[in-house]
């Protein structure tokens, strides 16, 4: 109790000296625990992105050739039909696995009195599994309804409500028109603010009613295995676009007649990108801590040389040298963690902060909304190892002129200026 009370006459005396040492410590966990926070916050957000459909998938959409072929200038558009389809199921039954369409139009749904214009997209029953939702009440497009073309339809909460105001479960085995045409509502599922807001069909049946004199297929969905690197992907992407454009006149390699998005491949890329973000956060985090325990070192090292006389005083009327090195250590660690725990403390704050102000919110990119900043905070357990870092290293600071202290002779420690 002694040498506490000690520390703290020392401290009240040194006020200066003891807010630098303080602010150097607290300065330096808070700002580790706020850029990894922030860090944090972008990464989970892309995570969740990610979460929302299945990796191993692809989907196909046709687009326009961009080098002539077989007497066929460029620029021509490219639609996909149902050959390619068939192409799809046949021709990759190694790596391919569950093969589907969507075929995409738009309609008013009206419920008596109450309507809402939406798109529609005739799906197969796989495209749940690819592009993933969450059903409240009923289910989703099955294969009874793609094979004898069922009316019906599967839409969210949000537009449910719009159709039934009171009590939007009662629209589920209920009909509504679907441009004059009744539908049964089979499923209601929770709409995703990150573009998923428009109602379902079956394929067969949104293709024979809404495109029944085109030959356009819309647009291909698949799921697929054995593609584990990137070079798996671009190899089995450059012969599958091969095949496709084989059957559209186009160049075998000519890469914009058809567009591809590889959600593998893109999964891998933002892992890549995630691991970058976490090393530099890292990196930038620990080199703040690296300044803070500098600047803790630094005003150890002056603390000890302004106390030499009394060091010396000290042994001079019988203080050992442990006395002395004891003095010091504890000091430095009492300082360091009573300011390390309040830099902890404002960073988790800081942290909290922003997740109540930007945590959660969405952009709109006008295709869909996106969150860009989800769940900013670290983990109990790092903001505690940091803190014990700065505590470790600041003692670490304090050992070092400590040392030389406790083994100055009382003569030298007088005579020092």
């Amino acid at each position: 109790m002694e040498l506490l009370n000690e520390i703290w006459q020392t401290a009240r005396r040194n006020k200066l000296r003891t807010t630098l040492t303080g602010f150097a410590v607290a300065w330096g966990i808070f700002m580790l625990i706020v850029l990894l926070g922030a860090g944090n916050g972008l990464i989970n957000a892309n995570l969740k992105q990610n979460e929302n459909w299945l990796s191993s998938s692809m989907m196909v959409w046709g687009g326009v050739t961009s080098k002539p072929y077989q007497g066929l200038q460029e620029g021509r558009r490219i639609r996909l039909q149902a050959r390619d389809i068939t192409t799809t199921e046949k021709e990759f039954p190694e790596i391919i696995d569950e093969v589907g369409a969507s075929y995409e139009t738009s309609a008013t749904i009206t419920n008596g009195d109450e309507y809402i214009s939406s798109s529609i997209s005739g799906v197969y029953p796989n495209h749940t599994k690819i592009d993933k939702m969450e059903l409240l009440y009923g289910r989703f497009i099955n294969d009874i309804d793609l094979r004898e073309k069922r009316k019906v339809l599967v839409i969210s909460n949000k537009q449910a409500r719009e159709l039934a105001l009171k009590d939007y479960k009662v629209l589920l085995g209920q009909y509504v028109k679907v441009a004059d045409i009744a539908f049964k509502v089979v499923g209601i599922y929770k709409d995703r603010e990150e573009g998923q807001s428009g109602a379902f069909s079956s394929y067969s049946t949104i293709k024979g009613i809404f495109g029944a004199n085109t030959d356009e297929a819309g647009s291909i969905e698949y799921t697929f295995h054995g593609l584990a690197t990137e070079q798996a992907n671009e190899d089995f992407e450059k012969d599958y676009r091969r095949r496709i454009n084989a059957n559209h006149q186009a160049h075998p390699e000519d890469e914009s007649s058809i567009w591809l998005w590889n959600r593998y491949t893109s999964s891998l890329q933002m892992e890549q990108g995630i691991d970058i973000i976490r090393t530099a956060l890292w990196v930038v985090g620990l080199f703040t801590l690296l300044s803070g325990i500098v600047g803790v070192s630094n005003i150890m090292l002056i603390t000890v040389k302004e106390r030499t006389h009394e060091f010396g005083i000290r042994k001079a009327i019988g203080a050992k040298p442990w006395n002395v090195l004891k003095l010091i250590i504890t000091e430095s660690v009492i300082i360091t963690t009573f300011f390390g725990y309040i830099g902890m403390v404002l960073g988790i704050a800081a942290n909290e902060y922003m997740d109540a102000t930007i945590g959660h919110e969405t952009i709109d990119t006008g295709l869909f909304k996106a969150t860009m900043f989800l769940n900013p905070t670290v983990g109990l357990d790092v903001c505690f190892e940091a803190t014990m870092v700065m505590v470790i290293a600041g003692t670490i600071a304090g050992l070092i002129p400590a040392f030389k202290a406790s083994r100055i002779r009382p003569i030298e420690a007088l005579r020092a200026d």
